[in-house]
């Protein structure tokens, strides 16, 4: 682990999806991992562990999200610094990470983990409105993730990384509308998605019980967010 002082730094990471509710519902979702130990030992908690001096805090979070949860999100964004004296019984800066990842991709990489015999341990996952106590201070980090989230929304491409490389315009606004706990009206969504340019129709179409809707895909050129002026954070390895 790495010491600055006696103080301890970790990383942690709050990585979201988009899954189907009870109800049919599109919902955000979690992974959170039961402690083992003390501190909090059977409390649940992010996904996280401690940052060691020969890797970055990026390479890090994706070291520490793949050995407890088996998934390795192709975007990780850094969320924040929590360093609050009280949030540990000894003195740990948490440098947090947040990514998005689609439900396909959950699924596939966590079957590919369980096939190779490193099936992810004391894992489950978790509607973001139905989480249970926490240990340390990840609620709090979890509520900010996802304020961060509902605002990024309103400038950014992000809600299209929980979909899949095509998609309708009605599951693109479920995902506007679940990220941001809000119905949003059909028409006046089309056309504010279609004036922002990021949106390429296809010549393909999904049918089913309904008219056929024609399927879109994301512009890539842009990206899912804008970094600001420092650009990417150097890139995992992993």
């Amino acid at each position: 682990m790495t010491q600055s002082g006696g103080i301890q730094v970790a990383v942690s990471t709050v990585i979201l999806t988009l899954r189907r509710g009870e109800d049919g519902s599109a919902v955000l979702a979690l992974p959170l991992v039961l402690r083992t130990r003390d501190p909090y030992a059977d409390q649940w908690a992010l996904p996280g562990g401690w940052l060691t001096a020969a890797e970055s805090p990026v390479d890090a979070a994706a070291r520490t999200l793949a050995e407890t949860t088996g998934l390795s999100p192709s975007y990780l964004e850094q969320l924040y610094a929590f360093g609050a004296v009280d949030r540990s019984p000894t003195r740990v800066v948490s440098i947090v990470y947040w990514a998005l990842l689609r439900q396909d991709d959950v699924t596939a990489q966590i079957a590919a983990h369980r096939a190779s015999g490193r099936a992810p341990e004391n894992v489950r996952w978790f509607d973001v409105d139905e989480l249970p106590e926490l240990a340390f201070d990840h609620s709090r980090i979890i509520d900010y993730a996802l304020w961060r989230l509902r605002n990024k929304v309103g400038y950014s491409r992000v809600a299209q990384g929980f979909l899949p490389e095509e998609f309708t315009l009605a599951e693109l606004r479920e995902a506007y509308e679940s990220i941001l706990g809000r119905q949003l009206d059909p028409a006046n969504f089309r056309r504010q998605v279609e004036a922002a340019g990021n949106l390429i129709p296809t010549d393909r179409f999904r049918t089913g019980s309904h008219r056929p809707a024609r399927l879109y895909r994301d512009n890539t050129d842009v990206e899912l967010a804008d970094r600001g002026p420092l650009g990417p954070e150097e890139t995992s390895t992993r």
